[in-house]
């Protein structure tokens, strides 16, 4: 598996601002680590001439804090959570995508064109979509795993033993499906509920961590862990002897999007990259390496055959139904986040 360079959050930025400031023929991309192979970045600037100026992130909030605090005017797009198109449009970070700036639009499959985070697409495109929930070793547990007692009141075997995901919005997403409870609740009880629950909880988890999920199963670090679908398939291939679960309480469903980034220093070249990405047999490579699902027309049949078998990416019956991340409005996410903040003590 080839990686992408990760620096620190300082470093990297001042990196990006001085790469962007003489690119001419680059496009900016601030990306989730680990997520694009190197050929499709090759294949871009070989067609193009246009080169892919790199900087990673490991969570769609500190992506978020990046943005704020100076990167806008840094980076040209970005590749957000579904919940965060949202977000960032509210919050005046995202361009407008004129009609026909995008030769390729009409690729994007019809149920994830007008969806409800950015109505016909006005300012991203879809990239990547697919589940996250949690993967159990079977070498330290043998038991029932379709269940999300596994990360919120887990077994002995598996106490202390637990990498939870350093993303709030998928915690306590997962969480409330845990409880049975809306997401952006309101009602006191139900909250004091969920802040009981997850301060309990805490005490068998071992880890924050997000950029090394697939990493501290594969090594044994971790005997149970938050993680994307994909990632739990590649940590298979890498020997880790793991079963991905499907909650009957529920689980986490999502679409990373590429957006176009208000003051994007090269808008030009970022609508190229992203036409590239709107064509099949280019977003196929992608999903043929992540292993997660593309809202692409055509790429079907360009996809390996194995991924049509692959258990992270078809769910049992007896699986809960599929949750997006809701946004809350700003007084109910004050509350969500001192939540998290106790959470993180």
């Amino acid at each position: 598996m080839k990686t992408l360079f990760r620096t620190t959050a300082l470093a990297s930025l001042l990196s990006a601002m001085a790469s962007a400031g003489s690119a001419d023929g680059k496009v900016v991309v601030y990306h989730w680590f680990e997520y694009m192979p190197q050929e499709l970045i090759e294949k871009f600037t070989a067609e193009t001439g246009i080169e892919v100026v790199m900087d990673t992130y490991d969570s769609n909030e500190s992506m978020l804090a990046s943005l704020k605090a100076g990167g806008i005017g840094t980076y040209d797009v970005s590749v957000p959570g579904d919940y965060m198109v949202k977000i960032m449009a509210q919050e005046g970070l995202l361009d407008t995508i004129a009609d026909g700036e995008l030769a390729n639009k009409g690729n994007i499959e019809a149920q994830w064109l007008d969806v409800a985070f950015d109505p016909n697409r006005q300012h991203s495109i879809p990239y990547q979509w697919g589940s996250t929930s949690f993967s159990v070793s079977r070498d330290a547990y043998d038991g029932d795993i379709n269940t999300t007692d596994i990360l919120f009141n887990p077994p002995a075997e598996l106490s202390g033993k637990i990498n939870v995901l350093d993303s709030q919005g998928e915690v306590m997403a997962l969480a409330s499906l845990h409880l049975g409870i809306p997401q952006c609740s309101t009602d006191r009880d139900q909250l004091k509920a969920l802040n009981a629950m997850l301060d309990s909880a805490k005490g068998h988890w071992a880890s924050f961590n997000s950029d090394t999920a697939k990493e501290v199963l594969v090594s044994g670090d971790a005997a149970a862990g938050m993680i994307f679908n994909g990632f739990s398939a590649k940590a298979r291939e890498e020997g880790a002897n793991v079963e991905y679960a499907y909650p009957t309480q529920g689980y986490i469903a999502w679409m990373d999007n590429v957006v176009l980034l208000k003051e994007a220093p090269n808008r030009d070249n970022a609508l190229k990259f992203m036409d590239f990405l709107l064509e099949p047999e280019n977003i196929a490579v992608l999903t043929n390496w992540t292993q997660y699902s593309a809202g692409i027309s055509g790429v079907t049949p360009l996809l390996d055959e194995a991924l049509a078998v692959l258990p992270e990416a078809n769910p049992p019956a007896t699986a809960g139904p599929a949750a997006f991340i809701e946004v809350c409005d700003e007084q109910t996410q004050a509350v969500y986040d001192q939540i998290w903040t106790n959470v993180k003590k």
